[in-house]
């Protein structure tokens, strides 16, 4: 997640308490891609293919306005502790990404709460994720830095290190 230029407000925006979150569906896996593109272009996420949206969209939650297109999302990838690791499941968040003209107007703020729930419904022991950005908004919300060798081992093993991501954790 990386921040982009916030455009003006646009006058048909719906605001961000009309907004539902709720969880995707498989034929939500063209308008995941699509809202993914831009910041697959700047970077900040990696390229997956509708067909990969549509394989996980039980992953995901996205926000959408009644009748509009997704306005954000996130996926939440579930990690089984290891033999041995003394620790419970952890969650991995990815893909977490916000229309522009839809960033700072809480709808990402949104998004992560309903991940929290969501994740401590699971009972979760820890949340971890990978940013390009300065986090703020994980840091926000009790997130802290943390190393690639606390995470879950596939995910850690799976970062390209040539994104030169920061990893952020949360105890759950």
């Amino acid at each position: 997640m990386t921040a982009t230029p916030r455009p003006a407000p646009l006058p048909h925006a719906h605001p961000a308490s009309a907004l539902s979150v709720r969880s995707a569906r498989a034929d939500d896996a063209a308008a995941l891609a699509e809202l993914s593109q831009p910041f697959v272009h700047s970077g900040a996420l990696r390229e997956r293919s509708a067909s990969l949206y549509a394989a996980h969209a039980a992953d995901f939650l996205v926000t959408q306005a009644p009748g509009g297109p997704l306005e954000g999302c996130v996926g939440l990838r579930v990690h089984p502790a290891g033999p041995g690791e003394g620790r419970g499941p952890a969650g991995v968040l990815y893909n977490f990404c916000v229309a522009g003209h839809r960033q700072g107007r809480g709808v990402g703020a949104g998004l992560l709460r309903a991940v929290l729930a969501r994740a401590h419904a699971q009972s979760l022991d820890a949340l971890f994720t990978a940013t390009t950005g300065d986090g703020g908004l994980f840091l926000r919300y009790g997130f802290a830095p943390t190393t690639a060798r606390l995470a879950p081992l596939s995910w850690a093993e799976s970062l390209d290190p040539r994104r030169n991501a920061r990893i952020l954790a949360r105890i759950l």
